[in-house]
């Protein structure tokens, strides 16, 4: 869907158009469930945060400017949501590292090449998880949002309400810390 289409799909909801409604959330499923997950590491509480996003946008979509980007407004109003979320259970520190308890996202596909390829990206896959879930939550929202979500820098500095060259500057602290935890990984495997 094009970035028109959802400008469109926006002022038909602020109509009351429930179709319209129904095609935006079908867009956004399961990026934005993604993304919630990503945060609270707990399927039900990302499903309820999921419904408690949506609640506010319908609740908030009178006052959205549909020449915004809906997209780093959407997943702002998840943020928020899941900050409150957090602040309250005070689980995850936005500052402080936290364990490798991060599920899996993503399983080798069916219909992958040979047993040993399937092996080796499954090992992969899981080194990555392991340094990302290993790193502070600033930083996994942020390569989160960049490569998971594909989000353009520009819509990154809209989500997290900062300015580019503060975002860039994280990006490019996450980048390397999860260079350094990729490397210490390699000299753990090298020693006896």
């Amino acid at each position: 869907m094009a970035a028109s289409e959802v400008s469109g799909d926006v002022l038909a909801v602020q109509r009351g158009d429930r179709d319209a409604f129904g095609s935006l959330l079908s867009r956004y499923q399961n990026r934005l469930y993604r993304y919630l997950l990503r945060w609270v590491r707990e399927e039900a509480t990302a499903e309820d945060l999921f419904q408690q996003t949506w609640m506010r946008v319908l609740d908030n979509i009178g006052r959205f400017d549909p020449k915004r980007n809906f997209d780093a407004w959407l997943f702002a109003v998840a943020r928020n949501i899941a900050i409150d979320y957090l602040r309250r259970r005070r689980l995850d520190s936005l500052d402080e590292p936290v364990g490798d308890e991060l599920p899996l996202s993503e399983r080798v596909a069916a219909s992958a090449p040979g047993a040993l390829e399937q092996v080796l990206r499954t090992e992969r896959i899981e080194r990555v998880q392991k340094v990302l879930a290993s790193q502070p939550a600033v930083y996994r929202e942020i390569l989160s949002l960049r490569f998971e979500e594909e989000m353009k820098l520009e819509e990154i500095a809209e989500v997290l309400g900062m300015p580019l060259g503060s975002v860039k500057s994280r990006l490019s602290r996450a980048l390397e810390r999860m260079r350094t935890a990729f490397l210490c990984l390699q000299l753990e495997d090298r020693t006896p």
